[in-house]
């Protein structure tokens, strides 16, 4: 489940650290994080695909390590980053 090119461009936006930033940890983490939830809602409907589910849990563990870096990197945006994404730790 690829994202739309304009909710890619929007997450971009809100996480960008400055004018050219796409692939900063934290656009990473954002743009994993905004994969995940439509995978999720993709499972309400389809409880049986786990190709899908496979996939999600492959998203999930690279969000977790871009996660520990950030965390062991820099504390500060690691926890704003949480806040805004609304991710629990």
């Amino acid at each position: 489940m690829a994202l739309v090119k304009e909710k890619k461009e929007q997450v971009i936006n809100n996480f960008k650290g400055h004018e050219k930033d796409t692939g900063s940890t934290s656009v990473q983490i954002a743009l994993l994080t905004e994969r995940i939830n439509s995978l999720s809602d993709h499972f309400k409907q389809h409880g049986k695909d786990f190709g899908s589910r496979r996939g999600l849990l492959v998203l999930v563990g690279s969000r977790r390590r871009l996660l520990d870096y950030l965390k062991k990197s820099d504390t500060k945006k690691y926890e704003g980053l949480l806040q805004k994404l609304n991710l629990r730790k």
